[in-house]
């Protein structure tokens, strides 16, 4: 991905030298150029055609930034209750990602999310011990919302 972001910048300027125009449009639309080359050359390239991962990039950053409201939210109303009815514990969740940077990427979205922190990851990376402040009779929501987590991480670290 970095190098068709470089090409593509490349593609940008040569655009401007090429046209003798010093202008954020000129480079804009020679931006646009160089996307369409890349586009008709995606074959040739090991990894995904860099807009898609962006678009996911930034699928998954709102994905986090929704969660995170809807998890502060409810931790809000946990703690403004004038009896707090809370059932912590520790759960396991087993996920199917590889690789540190996907095992990491979903430990560090966990914990940022507020009401849970990843305690402990097992030795093969396959489970996750998680703390959460107040765990449901069914934890099927959890479970959902780390596999909404792994879907949008799987697009964008996976070719």
């Amino acid at each position: 991905m970095p190098m068709q972001v470089l090409i593509n910048l490349f593609i940008g300027v040569l655009w401007m030298f090429l046209q003798d125009d010093w202008s954020v449009l000129t480079f804009f639309s020679g931006y646009l150029f160089g996307l369409f080359v890349l586009f008709i050359l995606r074959r040739y390239f090991s990894s995904k055609f860099y807009p898609i991962t962006l678009l996911a990039v930034v699928q998954l950053f709102l994905l986090f930034i929704y969660e995170l409201f809807v998890s502060s939210i409810t931790v809000i109303r946990q703690v403004m209750r004038p009896r707090i009815n809370v059932t912590p514990g520790i759960f396991t969740l087993e996920t199917d990602l590889e690789g540190d940077l996907e095992v990491t990427l979903l430990a560090l979205l966990l914990t940022l999310t507020p009401g849970s922190v990843v305690v402990e990851i097992s030795s093969d990376s396959k489970k996750f011990y998680i703390h959460a402040m107040d765990i449901p009779e069914s934890s099927d929501a959890v479970i959902r919302s780390t596999a909404k987590f792994e879907a949008a991480i799987k697009k964008v670290t996976r070719p």
